[in-house]
């Protein structure tokens, strides 16, 4: 029987309706795997989750542990242990943590048992990483004017061995480990620190005298052995102590509590300077204007084995300074600084510097195009009645 037109028509139609309701389903089909994929997924991060928190939950409701000091670990696998009381146990010791304890660690410590269960990480303070100087000041030897012995001395002393240390080992000498300047105010101390910090790819770590003085017992003690520990673990590395005197004045018997915690400062910047702990990589660079009350002990050689003086310049030397000061200015071309290094006797760099800015001041207010002679001079009149004023201030006469 020979099949009509519309009839193949109607089986054509029946058969692509049914090839697409089977691709709809396939599609579905597809899309449920995938959020089941999705689903199976979250569901695996979730309980992730839940394990975390509840371990971190677990952890939060156990009993706090007890903090002790080692006093001595002994060979049975025990330890003698001083908890934060002051009280001294001999108590037992986690076999894991036992190949790890030495004397003078602080252990976390059973409240039940007093057995040691973990070692602290060692304490360090904070206030020490305040000190290190993070960008290199932007101040060269060529910033610095009529000190030039002085900055052969230092690069010496400081630089030489940080950078060529096997130099000193070849000939079998203990390099330098550190240099005092001393000198008035003013005279270039603190920059030529900043200087060797800018030259040198050494840490550098700048400390004020009178930041290590503490008021509790022990804590500026504390406070400087961090200092040079940090200096050990960042070597090379440079310290540079200003205004020392403020630790390091003489020692007396007439005691306060206060002088009391200076000394005890003083005496473990002693021991880090010259004690059993080598400073390897470490160069120090100290500065006072009172040496004369400085204690003979921080004096001696091995210590401090430069003691060098930054004077208040001469005439050729404050030439050199003003030169430094001038040579980005507009000065007028009948400036003549050989003639103002003559007029500025006694005065020291920082002075130099008071009359340059004021002169540019002075040039400002007159509106002038270039910092005149005229303008100099009057700058160095004001800033030297301010200077009397000063001394006058502080060295008051009573009639």
């Amino acid at each position: 029987m020979v099949e009509s037109e519309s009839e193949r028509r109607n089986g054509g139609s029946d058969t692509s309706s049914l090839e697409e309701y089977l691709y709809r389903l396939q599609k579905e089909l597809q899309a449920l795997r995938n959020e089941r994929a999705r689903l199976e997924s979250h569901t695996f991060l979730l309980q992730k989750k839940y394990i975390e928190l509840k371990r971190e939950y677990d952890r939060l409701i156990q009993p706090p542990l007890m903090v002790g000091t080692v006093v001595d670990v002994l060979p049975d696998g025990r330890a003698v242990v001083k908890n934060s009381n002051g009280v001294t146990f001999l108590v037992n010791v986690l076999s894991s943590v036992y190949p790890r304890l030495r004397p003078g660690q602080q252990v976390a410590l059973s409240q039940q048992t007093l057995a040691v269960v973990g070692i602290l990480p060692e304490q360090k303070d904070e206030r020490v990483k305040a000190f290190e100087v993070i960008e290199r000041p932007n101040v060269s030897y060529k910033d610095i004017g009529g000190l030039e012995d002085v900055i052969q001395e230092v690069r010496e002393v400081v630089e030489l061995p940080l950078k060529e240390p096997e130099r000193f080992k070849r000939l079998g000498i203990e390099p330098p480990k550190g240099v005092l300047l001393y000198g008035p105010p003013g005279t270039g101390k603190t920059l030529l620190a900043k200087a060797v910090a800018h030259e040198t790819n050494a840490t550098f770590i700048h400390v004020v005298g009178s930041e290590l003085v503490r008021k509790f017992i022990g804590e500026g003690a504390k406070l400087v052995r961090d200092l040079f520990k940090m200096a050990r673990e960042k070597a090379p590395a440079i310290v540079f102590i200003d205004e020392i005197d403020a630790i390091g004045a003489v020692r007396t018997e007439t005691l306060t509590g206060g002088d009391r915690e200076v000394q005890r400062t003083l005496v473990q910047l002693l021991a880090e300077l010259d004690g059993f702990r080598p400073l390897e990589g470490v160069a120090i660079i100290a500065a006072t204007n009172r040496p004369d009350i400085l204690d003979p002990a921080l004096l001696r050689p091995g210590r401090f084995d430069r003691i060098i003086e930054v004077p208040l310049p001469d005439e050729g030397a404050r030439f050199e300074i003003l030169k430094v000061l001038t040579r980005k200015l507009k000065l007028s071309k009948k400036v003549d600084l050989k003639k103002i290094a003559k007029l500025t006797e006694g005065m020291s760099g920082a002075d130099l510097k008071a009359v340059i800015t004021e002169a540019g001041m002075l040039a400002i207010r007159r509106n002038h195009r270039t910092i005149t002679e005229t303008d100099i001079l009057d700058a160095l009149e004001k800033v030297r009645a301010k200077k009397g004023k000063k001394q006058a201030m502080e060295y008051p006469i009573y009639g």
